[in-house]
């Protein structure tokens, strides 16, 4: 039995033979995450640890154990304090640039729902409200042509779109006006290239039908959308955010969305995640909520859990993470 030790905080959407040739592997086989308490003790017994983002990996946990890598099955790993764990020579491994196409398919996805009422429609039917056709039954905007403001221009809004790209003829395709809004303003010739154009975000959000947020989690992004930035917004317009929840203010939501200063929005995250079961958020006819699935391919999830196994056998192996967080220890 090989005396190097793995936990992973979730199944996984791949077989582990390679990983259990190297490691004893434990993998918590419950839905809901380990505990912190949990975790904590775990730490004391294990040589490399993969998790999630739903896993505090705190500085009293990552000097509490014997770690060599901890390998993170995400993009973000705001969960993990890299201070500490760069302090313990530890490296931290994630999972970029395998999100993009998935997540702004989904965004697409929540978009074009949105705008067509897809969901309430199928409640509507359910609930054997459906008479005959109607003339003004569910009515929404046309998605062809309208204006469409992205909030954050990394690899995901790009994706959005972008009319060259394999993967995304999305906005394009609709012949749809892009305005985008980013800490950095894209070259002249992306702009060109890409059909969009640069504002402000309340330029963006005066002037858009639809406003997609693809910004990450800081301290500046924090209820980024409150309710100053939805007075500016159209009456008419949807919010789409596969962001994280925390970049939109849930009250504020709310009230922009029972109040119909906004006409419809869609978030596939939510502040606290999930988002508890008496919130009056889910009161809401014009809300359309997903569990946090915007990655949720079958090819994306499974890369994602292979990127991370091979970070976790490279920590283990002593060999250099292929996508590390602070490859700074590499130089000590």
């Amino acid at each position: 039995m090989p005396q190097v030790k793995v936990f992973i905080t979730r199944r996984l959407p791949i077989e582990l033979e390679q990983l259990r040739s190297l490691a004893t592997v434990e993998v918590w086989p419950e839905r809901q995450p380990p505990t912190y308490e949990i975790l904590l003790k775990k730490v004391k017994e294990i040589d490399g640890l993969l998790c999630l983002l739903t896993d505090q990996i705190d500085r009293q946990l990552i000097e509490s154990g014997k770690l060599k890598v901890i390998s993170q099955m995400a993009v973000g790993y705001d969960n993990i304090d890299i201070r500490a764990a760069t302090a313990q020579q530890i490296p931290v491994g994630h999972t970029p640039g395998v999100l993009t196409d998935a997540t702004a398919d989904f965004t697409w996805a929540l978009l074009m729902a949105s705008a067509r009422r897809v969901v309430e429609a199928d409640r509507f039917t359910r609930a054997g409200l459906w008479q005959t056709w109607e003339p003004d039954l569910l009515l929404g905007p046309n998605v062809t042509g309208a204006t469409l403001g992205i909030v954050g221009f990394g690899r995901i809004g790009q994706a959005m779109p972008t009319a060259g790209c394999t993967y995304a003829r999305r906005a394009k395709g609709f012949e749809m006006r892009i305005l985008y809004t980013s800490r950095q303003r894209c070259q002249p010739e992306l702009e060109q290239s890409l059909g969009v154009e640069f504002a402000t975000l309340e330029h963006v959000l005066q002037e858009s039908d639809f406003v997609t947020l693809h910004t990450p989690s800081a301290d500046d992004t924090y209820h980024l959308i409150s309710d100053r930035q939805f007075e500016l917004m159209k009456r008419s317009a949807i919010l789409i955010n596969t962001a994280r929840g925390t970049i939109v203010d849930p009250d504020s939501l709310y009230r922009a969305l029972a109040s119909g200063q906004i006409a419809g929005a869609a978030v596939d995250q939510g502040e606290p995640e999930p988002i508890p079961t008496d919130s009056l958020l889910l009161t809401l006819d014009n809300l359309i909520i997903a569990p946090h699935i915007g990655s949720a391919s079958r090819q994306t999830r499974s890369k994602m859990a292979t990127m991370a196994i091979a970070n976790l056998i490279a920590g283990l192996t002593g060999d250099r993470l292929a996508d590390c967080v602070n490859p700074e220890i590499y130089n000590s």
